[in-house]
């Protein structure tokens, strides 16, 4: 556990320049036109199971797994360099809800993990990144709160990413039950501008749906910002996956397609991440 935590601390070691610079080869690496995208598989915990919702609807849940940790391992095995955790009670109470399972889980695994849900104080942020998370999520908050945004950029950097969940080009807040008047696009533009490195894009009316990738809203997104972008929400085949590496982003979240068995891990990150 001490090697995650002093992972974690790295980002306030190192000169804001030198980050930048860092990132900067990164981006370039991963956002180049057909190079290799990196795939994530998804984890979606709810009362401490494995689950996905169909199109952000908690009412709609299926139940894939009753041992989250077990999954990470799982798709440790097949490959996967990053996890995509999701807390969803934290996310519909607006504070960290299953930190004793994501703990098991950064503890069980050596990939590196990205999380959300529920991430809306800098308290909550500081204590994710001890428990050794790679990447923290932040929602509702490049909203509802845009001076915690700043001094999250300001003191994470390249550890903070913001999710942009949206329905018809407006942006979801409050675990997806609430929507803003705010589109994506503009959003992503604005808060490119004021720091931001990293976007995860879910097309909500996609996500556990199984109906592809929305890849225009996407070139959208890309029109409007310079930096990095993951996609989220209705990958359904490896088809998906190499229409999704066409447009140069950086990552690709893997969500009920694997878990239907739809999609191959392993023979995903073969084809895709490693090409």
């Amino acid at each position: 556990m001490q090697r995650y935590r002093d992972r974690a601390r790295l980002g306030n070691a190192i000169s804001s320049r030198e980050e930048w610079s860092g990132w900067s080869a990164t981006a370039e690496k991963f956002c180049k036109v057909g190079a290799g995208v990196i795939i994530l598989p998804a984890i979606d915990i709810k009362d401490g199971r494995c689950v996905r919702l169909y199109q952000g609807d908690y009412a709609q849940v299926t139940t894939y797994s009753t041992d989250p940790v077990q999954v990470a391992q799982n798709w440790q095995l097949a490959g996967a360099s990053w996890l995509h955790v999701v807390d969803l009670d934290g996310a519909a109470a607006g504070h960290p809800v299953n930190i004793e399972i994501i703990e098991r889980i950064r503890t069980a695994t050596t990939s590196r993990i990205e999380l959300g849900g529920g991430m809306r104080s800098l308290a909550h942020i500081q204590h994710m990144l001890n428990l050794g998370i790679d990447r923290v999520i932040l929602g509702t908050v490049a909203i509802t709160d845009r001076a915690l945004l700043k001094e999250a950029l300001a003191r994470w950097g390249e550890h903070i990413t913001v999710g942009l969940d949206a329905r018809d080009g407006r942006v979801a807040i409050s675990g997806w039950r609430e929507m803003s008047r705010v589109q994506a696009a503009s959003l992503a533009a604005e808060l490119c501008a004021e720091g931001v490195r990293r976007y995860i894009y879910t097309d909500i009316a996609r996500d556990g749906a199984l109906q592809g990738p929305n890849l225009d809203a996407l070139k959208a997104l890309q029109r409007a910002i310079s930096c990095s972008l993951i996609a989220s929400g209705g990958v359904c085949s490896l088809a998906d996956l190499h229409a999704l590496a066409e447009l140069g982003i950086e990552g690709a979240i893997v969500g009920k397609a694997l878990y239907t068995g739809d999609v191959d891990l392993a023979e995903a990150i073969r084809e895709i991440e490693k090409r």
